[in-house]
């Protein structure tokens, strides 16, 4: 199997190293900034191409998409016509712009489009989901979920001015590039049916877009669901709380744990979930690569992509406007 990576700043490395760690075929790589280029050249030892259309002319079977979510489309576009089945982090894109085209034409071609949620391939993350769907907990009624770190943290060796996530006309801003947490809660809960979201830029940080939202939404199946979402805070937090008529789930990433509590018994389940940061990159890679050679629909596949797209682009229309927005 032949894949290209496209964009060889921090993400795409990622899925370089690991790609290259599970043995998946011949890896290459393509950066408009030459010099990233070369950075993984010379630490990965493999073949970079200096002009995009050269590098799709290799005929890849997978194309990766790591580049700012304003360019996802255009690029991925390019990968289809070159019959390549489509990796893209996530967000989808910063807009809604072809993305039903890109569907589309992917379809038309059987191939596959994959979008980066890797949190739906952690190991703690698909525990709650399995024990949520066999209904340890019995009905949803609520859960709440909180993601922040310190922006400039995120890539420590890059200013994180130059960042995408500082730039709005890219596709930053926390509730884009902090997406994650839309993704998950809508896998674990439902589909939302309505959204309202309160996002600002709070702090000190040289960004233009908003670096705080708390999002409230409500499920289909009628569980009320809050989201809290930074890039100011300190110190790394990331978690999720699923209360339900039955039972309390509790998920910790930083922690690797799952707790899970009963009120006949009023005692917490504990579970650690001692997986490494890369096993769930390494996980929806894998996912991928069986999906394209038995032919079956990804977990995260363009719908899916496309359907968180929409709801972290309702939260900022609901910021903007100040008004709950229907989905």
């Amino acid at each position: 199997m032949k894949i290209l990576v496209i964009g060889c700043g921090s993400i795409g490395e990622r899925h370089i190293k690991n790609l290259q760690k599970i043995s998946a075929g011949e890896i290459l790589a393509y950066d408009e900034y030459i010099q990233r280029a070369i950075l993984v050249q010379e630490r990965y030892k493999m073949k970079i191409f200096k002009d995009l259309k050269e590098a799709l002319n290799q005929n890849p079977d997978i194309v990766f998409v790591c580049t700012p979510p304003s360019s996802h489309i255009e690029i991925a576009l390019e990968a289809i016509n070159a019959n390549a089945h489509v990796f893209i982090e996530k967000p989808l894109s910063h807009n809604l712009d072809k993305v039903d085209d890109l569907i589309k034409k992917a379809n038309e071609k059987n191939l596959i489009i994959f979008v980066g949620y890797n949190f739906r391939y952690q190991k703690g993350m698909k525990l709650v989901k399995k024990y949520i769907d066999e209904g340890k907990i019995g009905k949803i009624i609520t859960a709440r979920a909180e993601f922040g770190q310190y922006l400039p943290d995120w890539r420590p060796w890059q200013d994180y001015k130059k960042s995408y996530t500082a730039k709005k006309e890219l596709g930053g801003g926390i509730i884009l590039d902090g997406s994650h947490e839309l993704d998950y809660i809508r896998w674990l809960i439902g589909e939302p049916e309505n959204i309202f979201c309160i996002a600002d830029k709070l702090s000190n940080l040289e960004v233009e877009t908003e670096d705080v939202a708390d999002i409230i939404l409500k499920s289909q199946n009628g569980a009320i669901c809050s989201i809290h979402m930074d890039f100011v805070r300190p110190e790394y937090s990331r978690y999720c709380e699923i209360i339900g008529e039955k039972g309390i789930i509790y998920w910790d990433y930083e922690e690797k744990i799952i707790k899970i509590y009963y009120p006949e018994t009023k005692n917490w389940d504990i579970i650690e979930t001692s997986d490494e940061t890369d096993d769930m990159y390494i996980n929806e890679i894998k996912h991928l690569i069986k999906c394209i050679k038995n032919k079956e629909k990804p977990l995260t596949d363009g719908i899916e992509g496309k359907k968180t797209l929409e709801l972290a682009l309702a939260a900022l229309k609901s910021a903007e406007s100040q008004k709950l927005v229907k989905l």
